[in-house]
């Protein structure tokens, strides 16, 4: 069968098992991925194909994100993301709008929009409770602005395979790059606030519930933590993989891995904010966080499984090669092949590798500027992503939304910004070159 058919038919099923019939996202996403390689044709490599998606997700994520849990899970239940909470509500007049910014600055320098979003998405639930914002609007802001930075700003992975094998001067792509994500954050921010309003508005029913929950929750803390002990968790992983990546010394390219900065701060999240706290809480807390973690890291590995099972379909090569020869402005050319990659695999980082493979070859005939080129295929990456991208789950999952919820939200936001990214690029294109 076709690739493009098999394609369609594949996402189709999936939303129908996900979103009309509630069946859990990672057994609709194998089933999805089973169907995509029977209707190939490759019986035979299929349950291959979803064994080492599955596998390549876990080997990168699973201490990440059970890690990440474990201190959410802990901060939340002490009052530390409270705490949090309140310091940037009294010093922001915008507190969403720094959240989008948290995203934006830390998704480069941790070199993964997820690990991010993993850090500070307590910080934002805690801060949408506070403020009575409605559901969605604070975990959109933050995810969108970390999607904002890593797709555009160098040296994200995203961008420096490109500028090296385009030859690009690192200054213009660092300066061009930033001005436009910053732009497209704003616009993320902006979505946010105003289409990702899923809940009701302060004294609402949802939002009594949930503090209802909290102090049910927090029945046993007599004493909040302080300052330093709720923030260590989250600074000092920060720190580390920083200095992991900006200092050339052994140890700390060790220590600064994302996974070992991130055992540090589940560790000092262990040790800190729960002082005072019988150990039969702190058990029960850890093995909670454990346990969303590893619901997390199921759907997540789905995802890759369905990305390598539509990989081995040819789906991504055969959009390409349409877009290709299809009568289109040359600009869109460069941002509908990232795009229509995005689309079959997921994953930001392998979408500018492939994208890069297709269009070097047409670049002379394309006429435009290395960095346009660079910038249009950035714009792409935003686009389109859905249930065989990793981030879309951990960003549901950990933002408590529905399959719907998580498009009208991620992938629609996504969307916009990626839409308004190409607009820049060429505004760029026709004022600068």
């Amino acid at each position: 069968m076709n690739p493009l058919i098999v394609f369609i038919i594949a996402l189709v099923f999936i939303l129908i098992l996900t979103a009309r019939l509630r069946i859990h996202p990672f057994l609709s996403l194998i089933a999805g991925s089973v169907l995509a390689g029977i209707l190939a044709g490759e019986t035979e490599g299929t349950m291959e194909a979803i064994t080492t998606g599955m596998g390549r997700v876990f080997a990168q994520f699973a201490i990440v994100i059970t890690a990440g849990s474990i201190i959410g899970t802990i901060l939340h239940k002490t009052g530390g993301t409270a705490l949090i909470a309140e310091d940037i509500i009294d010093l922001s007049k915008k507190p969403l709008f720094s959240l989008n910014m948290l995203g934006f600055v830390f998704a480069v320098p941790l070199m993964c929009c997820i690990l991010a979003y993993v850090i500070f998405i307590p910080v934002a639930r805690e801060i949408s409770t506070r403020m009575g914002s409605p559901r969605g609007v604070a975990a959109t802001a933050l995810g969108l602005g970390t999607l904002a930075s890593f797709s555009l700003v160098y040296p994200s992975p995203v961008v420096y395979p490109a500028m090296v094998e385009l030859g690009i001067v690192r200054t213009e792509v660092l300066l061009t790059g930033f001005a436009i994500a910053f732009a497209v954050s704003v616009v993320g921010y902006l979505y946010a606030a105003r289409f990702c309003r899923l809940g009701e508005s302060k004294g609402s029913s949802d939002h009594k519930k949930m503090d209802a929950a909290k102090e049910e929750e927090q029945e046993s803390i007599k004493h909040p933590p302080g300052r330093i002990a709720s923030y260590a968790p989250l600074v000092v992983p920060i720190i580390l993989i920083l200095a992991g990546i900006f200092i050339a010394i052994p140890p700390l390219g060790f220590i600064g891995t994302p996974n070992v900065a991130l055992l540090t701060g589940a560790t000092l999240s262990i040790m800190l904010p729960t002082r005072g706290i019988a150990s039969v809480h702190v058990r029960a807390w850890i093995e909670k966080g454990i346990r969303r973690g590893g619901v997390v890291l199921l759907d997540m590995c789905g995802g890759g499984a369905l990305g390598a099972t539509l990989a081995l379909t040819g789906a991504g090569q055969a959009i390409g090669n349409l877009l290709l020869d299809a009568s289109i402005p040359v600009l869109f050319i460069p941002f509908l092949i990232a795009a229509a990659i995005q689309s079959v695999q997921g994953s930001r980082v392998v979408t500018m590798l492939v994208t890069l493979e297709l269009v070097l070859p047409v670049i002379p005939q394309l006429g435009l500027p290395a960095e346009i080129v660079l910038f249009s295929m950035a714009s792409g990456t935003l686009l389109i992503s859905h249930f065989n991208d990793p981030f879309f789950w951990i960003f549901g999952d950990l933002a408590e939304m529905e399959t719907t919820e998580i498009l009208r939200t991620y992938t629609a936001g996504g969307i916009v910004m990626g839409a308004s990214s190409l607009i820049m690029t060429a505004m760029a294109c026709f004022l600068f070159y």
